[in-house]
């Protein structure tokens, strides 16, 4: 039996030594991963992966507004349901807007730093007339310039 136990982790590892030798070898290529959670077991799948070079080339981000301020979901919301009716986690590449439609994929862009993040929109939002836009905390802290800090000046532009 421990025989059989140990021949199938050693699969497992060559399985997942095997998938990371054919990830691209460019340093500067990240992948986003976009997740989305299974309505009643609360696993989680991953929707699409981008490469953050791709989307200047496969995608036309398509201008939808410039110098709007966006802040982060609170912590005390993770677990909670969306408008859309996905459990809500601080962890993925989600974001509230008031107008677009659910699963909009939107690249936001800091006009501080220039960091960019491809997000998708999942809830409804932010109740602060200001606000154009709640981003989860994981991609805010990615493209913020000074950890934390809200609102920050972004650049919205709905990938087609």
């Amino acid at each position: 039996m421990k025989k059989n136990i140990k021949i199938v982790s050693f699969l497992m590892l060559i399985t997942i030594l095997l998938s990371f030798s054919n990830a691209p070898k460019s340093g500067s290529v990240r992948k986003a991963f976009l997740l989305d959670s299974i309505n009643k077991k609360d696993s989680i799948r991953a929707l699409d992966s981008i490469n953050s070079e791709d989307s200047l080339t496969n995608f036309k981000p398509k201008l939808y507004k410039k110098n709007v301020e966006a802040s982060y979901y609170s912590d005390k919301l993770n677990g909670r349901k969306t408008a859309s009716g996905q459990v809500f986690s601080n962890k993925k590449y989600t974001a509230a807007h008031k107008k677009l439609k659910f699963g909009t994929k939107v690249k936001v862009t800091n006009l501080a730093n220039n960091k960019s993040v491809i997000v998708t929109i999942n809830d409804r939002g932010p109740h602060t007339r200001k606000r154009e836009i709640d981003l989860a905390k994981r991609p805010f802290l990615d493209i913020s310039h000074n950890k934390g800090r809200t609102p920050m000046r972004v650049s919205l532009e709905i990938i087609e």
